[in-house]
């Protein structure tokens, strides 16, 4: 995601990271420059792009080097946007999250500006000049929006996974495709960040809880949870054709 930012700002960015070759990976990639994680130069903002669990540690490491502003690009609002007020009070202050792999850009970024100014206002505007949908959103929204959005599918689609046998070639139903298909897209991924975003986003359990109700449900419970899963304003079946109606 610091790639990717460095891509889409319209800026001089330089990079630092705790693998100097992975920095200097970065600046050849993107365009830019390398610098020491411990160096003294400064800049007019500073992004940090890292683990969730590091956020807040990074920021307080490296917000003295930004003149101006500081923002995050980690996929969690709260603990950055806090860590900022604390660490860099008298600057801009911002949280992005792309809601997508960077290969698949341009999508929605989530952002909260929780101190706008002359160098966080030209950032947000560049990242949508690249065709992203900027969502606005408070600390707490989006936060909580990650358990269901992240969290909760994430587990849905790797208990799918784990719970799926091995069926003769041939046999697959358009849901059972699909599912096949997010499970590829989801384990091409790395599998610390889907740890990251487990360890951080309470979601798994609803979706434990609610495979357990599924189960025991008996078939006016089992209605019940159907027609309650149903996403609001989609069209009801005009039949049943016996195949993943």
């Amino acid at each position: 995601m610091g790639r990717w930012l460095g891509r889409t700002v319209d800026a001089d960015v330089a990079f630092a990271d705790v693998d100097p070759a992975a920095a200097e990976a970065a600046a050849e990639d993107v365009g830019g420059q390398a610098v020491a994680l411990d160096g003294v130069e400064r800049f007019d903002a500073v992004a940090i792009a890292v683990p969730m669990s590091a956020a807040a540690d990074a920021i307080a490491e490296q917000a003295g080097r930004a003149r101006a502003a500081v923002l995050d690009v980690t996929g969690e609002m709260a603990t950055p946007l806090a860590a900022m007020a604390e660490h860099a009070p008298d600057r801009e202050r911002a949280s992005l999250h792309p809601l997508f792999a960077p290969e698949n850009a341009p999508g929605s970024v989530a952002v909260v500006v929780a101190e706008a100014g002359p160098t966080i206002d030209p950032i947000v505007a560049d990242v949508a000049r690249a065709g992203n949908s900027i969502v606005e959103t408070t600390p707490e929204e989006h936060d909580r929006a990650m358990e269901s959005i992240q969290a909760a599918a994430h587990a849905a689609i790797l208990a799918y996974g784990a719970a799926r046998e091995s069926v003769p070639p041939g046999f697959s139903t358009p849901v059972s495709a699909g599912l096949d298909d997010l499970l590829a897209q989801v384990t091409r991924g790395d599998p610390d960040v889907y740890a990251e975003i487990q360890a951080r986003f309470d979601g798994a359990s609803a979706v434990a809880e609610a495979a357990t109700a599924i189960e025991e449900a008996d078939d006016e419970a089992f209605r019940e949870l159907f027609l309650t899963a149903r996403p609001e304003g989609a069209n009801e079946p005009e039949g049943d054709d016996g195949h993943d109606a």
